[in-house]
């Protein structure tokens, strides 16, 4: 046991084993961001982790293609990726991308904020939720062949709660256009109000919700979609939230918005929808297809556990601030 008044040091295969496992999750980060849940310490933390990715980078397993302000932007390599998946540390994910395209492109600051986010949220789980690190993925494509309707979701969650399995997460930055931002918030509506039909030849067979029968198929209802909003000075952002609230009134899925510093600070999610399954079989409906059944999109259903965990009391209190109207927060 150390002396008292002095910090632990981890050992150096520890810190590269635990970067390997938080990189294979949430794809790109700074040093900062990985001494935040590997070492919990500040600046003496930074200096462990920056030795461990050197060494790692020395192997051929990690690399950085980019910086976001002074702090270099770290990502896996697929070498990097292959001996994650050799180690059976995390799930299959054979699709995932290193990162390293969006870097190069410019993309790392919005990589960077996604990164924020997970470790944020993760925080308001009992014990600073470091177990459910891995439940984590990024850049989750969802997609419907029959519409055409295709959008990448920054990152989702698969650990299960009492009122949602799954809950999905869509960051802006500060680059997108306050109409882009809303219209990405109703595709979320509109791939949950779309249905598919099932039935035997020469039936009238019915339609079921296409996000329960080839995606999240063990959840009782539809992701909550959490907006978090970063990239602006914290006065800009309240002025986006509250014209999001506006953008996307009487939607039909729960969606919860927040700012990036205040999820940092572990204050309060604003709730601006709420989930109405009747609402949306009444808006989209179905119709019987005229050639056999509809077919699900080449998607992976995401699998999770049973557990169940409350949600904390930031995440009850939807109360929105005293200075915006009542009614532009649902409750």
């Amino acid at each position: 046991m150390p002396a008292k008044g002095k910090k632990s040091t981890p050992t150096a295969g520890k810190v590269r084993a635990d970067a390997l496992r938080l990189l294979g999750c949430v794809r790109i980060a700074t040093a900062r961001q990985m001494a935040q849940v590997i070492t919990a310490e500040d600046r003496d933390g930074r200096s462990y982790v920056r030795r461990a990715m050197n060494e790692l980078a020395e192997l051929g397993l990690a690399e950085t293609n980019g910086k976001d302000g002074k702090h270099q932007i770290w990502n896996l390599t697929v070498a990097g990726q292959k001996a994650l998946a050799d180690g059976n540390e995390l799930p299959p994910r054979p699709k995932a991308g290193t990162g390293a395209k969006a870097v190069k492109a410019g993309f790392g600051p919005h990589g960077v904020a996604v990164t924020d986010t997970i470790l944020a949220f993760t925080a308001t789980f009992p014990a600073g939720g470091r177990e459910h690190l891995t439940d984590w993925q990024v850049e989750v494509n969802h997609a419907i062949k029959e519409t055409g309707l295709s959008f990448n979701t920054d990152a989702v969650l698969a650990v299960p709660t009492q009122t949602s399995e799954v809950r999905l997460f869509e960051l802006d930055n500060g680059t997108m256009s306050q109409a882009r931002l809303a219209k990405e918030v109703w595709d979320y509506e509109r791939y949950a109000g779309h249905r598919v039909w099932e039935g035997a030849r020469g039936t009238i067979g019915r339609t079921f919700p296409f996000w329960q029968r080839h995606r999240y198929t063990r959840s009782e209802r539809f992701p909550r979609l959490h907006v978090v909003l970063a990239g602006k000075e914290e006065h800009l952002l309240d002025n986006r939230l509250q014209a999001l609230a506006d953008d996307v009134k009487g939607i039909a899925i729960a969606v919860w918005v927040n700012t990036l510093p205040r999820l940092q600070r572990g204050e309060s999610w604003y709730e601006i929808g709420v989930d109405a399954p009747d609402r949306r079989h009444d808006r989209y409906g179905a119709h019987r297809p005229l050639r056999g059944r509809s077919r699900p999109a080449e998607t992976t259903p995401l699998t999770h556990s049973r557990g169940e965990r409350r949600p904390t009391s930031t995440e009850h209190d939807c109360t929105p601030p005293k200075d915006r109207p009542s009614d532009t927060v649902a409750l």
